[in-house]
């Protein structure tokens, strides 16, 4: 999946951008949402905390939405 955001790409304002869309997207706290790695590079590995259960089931359909 590819997401962009017009935040710059400098001290972390991209990766905060990503954060926040991502969360209203997936409709999870952004305190859930922790990015791990690729803090400084395009392709970034994340942490979503929750019922890994519920999470599969709301993503999974997320997925589907932008497939068409």
């Amino acid at each position: 999946m590819t997401a962009t955001v017009t935040a710059i790409p400098e001290d972390g304002p991209a990766n905060k951008a990503l954060i926040r869309l991502l969360s209203k997207e997936w409709q999870v706290a952004k305190s859930s949402i922790q990015l791990t790695n690729g803090q400084a590079n395009r392709r970034k590995i994340l942490l979503i905390e929750g019922n890994p259960a519920a999470l599969l089931v709301d993503l999974s359909r997320w997925i589907e939405r932008q497939d068409p």
